[in-house]
């Protein structure tokens, strides 16, 4: 099947070529079209680009930040703005692959990926599509393969306090292998306890996920060994962990403990 490519000047123009065939895709970085392609996917025939500079900006607004859909793990890595996002785009993939992989591309990987959208869900990201409409990350992710696909403009996310923001990637290949599991924690603290918390996964469903029951289990308590008890406990509850190539669904959730102990720990 051949392939067509259409390149536009705007990303509002390439949402509108996206809006009117289903047969179409937008490629960012290429990370995930290419590999399809490459593997013969025949759901899709056409890709569209997009040469609009706003797809690559990082803005600051008030306490919070908007990264174009286009910035790259390696432009993440090299902004200071975004200094707390580095361990999340140094877990992704090797150099080549950061030098392509976009923010906006993460979230539409698929399981085993998506380890940047992890981080995201815990930094109360909003989507923000080429039509002007926003959406909350856990949002969109229920609706992200609904026809036709949206084009993501760009992500708001808050920007955190110091030690506020954790992250862990665990995988059995390193530096870049892919995820066995990866940890996101938002755990501010008022008064030595946490008050607020947010907790995400990747690789532990079909699509990144936040955990409610840890997150309660976290209210009130303090950040040391005792006080995560119960959270711990509560790692994977309401959780069916997939099985697939990298490990069982029973061994993601015997370790699930372990990884969240030390990503909330810094162990």
């Amino acid at each position: 099947m051949s392939i067509s490519v259409k390149t536009f000047a705007s990303s509002a123009e390439a949402a509108s070529a996206l809006s009117g065939d289903r047969a179409a895709r937008f490629m960012g970085g290429g990370t995930l079209i290419m590999r399809a392609v490459n593997e013969g996917d025949q759901s899709f025939n056409t890709i569209v680009l997009a040469n609009d500079p706003a797809l690559k900006q990082v803005q600051p607004q008030g306490d919070r930040l908007i990264i174009g859909a286009g910035v790259t793990m390696a432009q993440i890595f090299a902004s200071r703005d975004l200094d707390f996002l580095h361990p999340v785009a140094r877990a992704v993939g090797g150099p080549a692959i950061r030098n392509m992989a976009t923010i906006g591309g993460n979230l539409f990987a698929e399981h085993p990926y998506g380890d940047m959208t992890a981080a995201l869900l815990v930094l109360d990201c909003q989507v923000n599509l080429a039509g002007g409409q926003s959406s909350a990350l856990p949002d969109f992710l229920r609706d992200r393969a609904r026809e036709p696909r949206a084009l993501v403009a760009s992500v708001s996310i808050v920007r955190p306090q110091s030690g506020v923001f954790k992250f862990r990637k665990a995988s059995r290949v390193k530096p870049k292998g892919v995820s066995l599991m990866t940890v996101a924690a938002w755990v501010p603290q008022s008064g030595g306890r946490v008050s607020g918390a947010r907790i995400a996964y990747s690789s532990m469903g079909p699509t990144p996920m936040r955990v409610p029951a840890v997150e309660q289990a976290l209210e009130g308590a303090s950040l040391d060994e005792t006080g995560i008890a119960n959270a711990l406990a509560a790692a994977t509850n309401g959780i069916e962990p997939p099985t697939d190539a990298i490990a069982s669904s029973w061994y993601r959730r015997e370790v699930a403990p372990v990884h969240l102990k030390r990503t909330l720990l810094g162990g």
